[in-house]
């Protein structure tokens, strides 16, 4: 992958809330070509809780340089949604370590209204795509970097 090709981007959406994740997933798609980047797979799974294998998965192919995992978790009764999230997305940042490729989150919730989702539908999409096309790029610029006496910013 070179400094001047665009950066290679997966999806990880939940199917869960799909009002909401429709949404989210036509904006970050709108968005990933804003940006110049090519979305080469949009991985749909039931919910939010599904995403880390998915993540897995994409993270193993070399024609991804970046996922970004999309989803919306809806505050209910209990505080499902809480353990549901969190879970999530702690696996989820683990895998983006464990893997070497920027995994960002653009999951609302936990304790979010079914009205506050649809309200953050495309502000969340668009910076999780924003987030992980900035990583891959500047992943590539630390991968070639190298020091020659002074510091090299990285951005």
């Amino acid at each position: 992958m070179g400094a001047g090709e665009p950066v290679r981007l997966a999806l990880v959406v939940g199917e869960f809330n799909y009002d909401v994740t429709r949404i989210m997933m036509e904006k970050a798609v709108s968005h990933a070509r804003f940006l110049g980047a090519e979305v080469r797979y949009i991985y749909m799974v039931p919910g939010v809780f599904d995403a880390p294998y998915a993540v897995a998965q994409l993270a193993r192919k070399d024609d991804v340089d970046a996922i970004a995992v999309i989803g919306a978790v809806i505050q209910g009764e209990t505080k499902h949604d809480e353990v549901v999230a969190h879970q999530a997305a702690r696996k989820i940042m683990d895998l983006g370590i464990e893997y070497g490729k920027p995994v960002t989150l653009g999951v609302i919730g936990p304790g979010a209204s079914r009205m506050q989702a649809l309200e953050r539908a495309e502000e969340y999409a668009r910076r999780a795509v924003e987030a992980a096309v900035k990583m891959a790029r500047r992943s590539r610029l630390a991968e070639s970097a190298r020091y020659t006496g002074e510091a090299i910013r990285i951005e």
